[in-house]
């Protein structure tokens, strides 16, 4: 088991998402300053890459390098090349509420989760207690070719997040957050799914944004606490990194992809958190390396 305590390295984020490594910098979106940004490995140098009017949150890359980044609140995967940007979907009809998190495999193909449900006004009318009582909306995966096309929808997803997809593009891994489980597809060379699996099973876990490493483990940020969690296939876990604050997204990365970088806020709620600049990128080194997508 490794355990590890975290060290922060940039602070005055309002809600950090989607990180990525990429091109030797760390890129990220944040929600209520409305943009893409990239800082140096060491958390300095931050970059404004792009502003996102609808709020980014994942982000990838095309096979010609152009960045996609999911806008949340009007339901659009946004492809920006040269500083400009385009819609490259339209995902609303599948939305129950925000888009969120997405992952692009190396042939470009993206999946795109959402809410499915607003998740702040219903734990502010109900409760954690009356939400667990009455299991809310499941939603839909997307799946887009690299045109921009929807080419699959996966009913019956329970909050679907962070993603990850496996060196060999075979396999992805997505975390339901309302299930506390991760479930694994078989990816065939059109980019669809199918053979749908629990991957594991995690009590008391709400996985969020996460990144694999090259044993097949996954780190996954649990949005339920201050940790970041490895997890091998089955659920057994064999890592924890505890942070300042609530972890919601992990990425290795670094020279060496063995920097574990963490997103952390307050709260994930945008009635508190929205109109602040609380949250934090903090670090930790690990054993194993990075490796897949994102």
């Amino acid at each position: 088991m490794e355990n590890y305590e975290s060290t922060v390295v940039r602070e005055g984020l309002s809600f950090g998402e989607g990180p990525r490594w990429h091109d030797g910098r760390l890129w990220y979106s944040d929600f209520y300053r409305h943009g893409v940004f990239s800082m140096a490995g060491d958390g300095a140098d931050e970059r404004l890459e792009h502003e996102v009017a609808g709020q980014p949150s994942g982000l990838g890359w095309t096979t010609g390098g152009d960045l996609l980044c999911v806008s949340m609140v009007d339901h659009r995967v946004l492809r920006i090349s040269k500083g400009v940007a385009s819609t490259f979907a339209e995902i609303g009809e599948y939305c129950g509420f925000w888009a969120n998190d997405m992952v692009v495999s190396a042939t470009g193909y993206a999946y795109v989760g959402n809410f499915g449900f607003d998740l702040d006004t219903m734990l502010a009318e109900i409760g954690v207690e009356g939400l667990l009582a009455s299991p809310p909306p499941t939603t839909n995966l997307v799946v887009l070719n690299p045109d921009g096309e929807v080419i699959q929808v996966i009913p019956d997803m329970a909050f679907p997040n962070g993603s990850v997809i496996t060196p060999d593009g075979a396999t992805l891994i997505v975390g339901e957050s309302m299930a506390s489980r991760l479930s694994a597809f078989s990816v065939s060379a059109d980019g669809t799914l199918s053979d749908r699996r629990v991957w594991a099973h995690l009590d008391f876990v709400a996985p969020d944004g996460m990144c694999l490493d090259a044993d097949g483990h996954v780190w996954l940020a649990n949005a339920l606490s201050n940790q970041c969690l490895r997890v091998k296939a089955g659920g057994a876990i064999t890592g924890t990194v505890t942070t300042t604050q609530n972890a919601y997204a992990c990425m290795l990365g670094g020279e060496d992809r063995r920097t574990l970088y963490v997103m952390t806020a307050p709260t994930s709620d945008r009635f508190n958190i929205a109109d602040f600049t609380l949250g934090k990128i903090e670090v930790v080194h690990v054993n194993t390396p990075g490796a897949g997508r994102p």
